[in-house]
């Protein structure tokens, strides 16, 4: 009998330590999956514009502008971690303002107008294991950044970005993984174009700022490969005013918020 109870006990031993490693194997393999995969997302950004002087607020533009990204991302061995990403937007805002002569205050013109943004991003890093199922990677990004704004003849604000940030994943069951991720950086070669003809037309170069970005996310793998994602993005920078051009013009400073909701699928590899 003791025998038998002896024989038992090492056998449910040998079938516990066999199954944990599996388990836990199986979790860090959930978020490495997440990190291995081509996505294409749909998405949402909403536009939080605010152009102000000494004497207050100038104008203003606020909207949801659908569009869609393509990212691709990839861990590899020792958990070294890239993401390539392209996002495009392109819709309306509601543009609040005054006329550029003769104008009464803010608010003295409302109007419709176009929005193009177009972004670029690379990101770097490398992944640490805390537990059996959470993953840390501290990572540097570098971006570039344009947004095409209707107002006028048109207005074109361009900016490169450098940061530094962390990513934070949790897989709390088989195929799911959570993602929190925050990043800060700066804002370089900020410039705008305005177009349209003398007197009103100009280039100049915008003041840098601080940059901010943070999102959220969930990554299901419906299969070993099919993925799907849901997310939610903030952040924020602003523009510093410009020098005066020759025509006795110039880019006040401004402040700029985008929040975006991304929906997409994606191939594990």
């Amino acid at each position: 009998m003791r025998a038998r109870m002896a024989a038992m006990c090492l056998l449910a031993s040998s079938t516990v330590w066999g199954v944990l490693p599996s388990t836990a194997l199986a979790d860090q393999l959930d978020i490495k999956s997440a990190n291995n995969q081509i996505q294409v997302q749909a998405r949402s950004t909403h536009v939080d514009y605010t152009e102000r002087d000494d004497f207050g607020i100038l104008d203003t533009e606020r909207g949801d502008v659908p569009g869609f990204a393509l990212s691709y991302s990839a861990m590899w061995s020792n958990n070294y971690y890239l993401q390539l990403q392209y996002g495009r937007n392109q819709g309306h805002t509601r543009y609040v303002g005054q006329a550029l002569i003769g104008g009464t205050g803010y608010g003295s013109v409302v109007d419709r107008s176009g929005a193009t943004m177009t972004d670029y991003q690379l990101r770097a890093g490398r992944g640490f294991v805390l537990s059996d199922a959470v993953m840390l990677t501290p990572y540097g990004e570098i971006g570039h950044h344009r947004w095409e704004r209707g107002v006028n003849d048109g207005e074109t604000y361009t900016h490169d970005y450098f940061g530094i940030g962390a990513l934070a994943q949790y897989s709390p069951m088989p195929r799911l993984v959570l993602s929190a991720n925050l990043m800060v950086g700066r804002t370089f070669h900020s410039d705008i174009d305005v177009a349209g003809s003398a007197p009103f037309a100009f280039s100049a170069s915008l003041g840098n700022s601080d940059l901010y970005k943070a999102g959220l996310a969930a990554d299901y793998a419906f299969t070993r490969n099919f993925h799907g994602m849901i997310g939610l993005d903030y952040s924020s920078f602003e523009y510093g005013n410009s020098a005066v051009s020759a025509g006795g013009f110039y880019e006040p400073d401004s402040k700029t918020r985008y929040t975006t909701v991304n929906v997409g699928v994606g191939y594990a590899f």
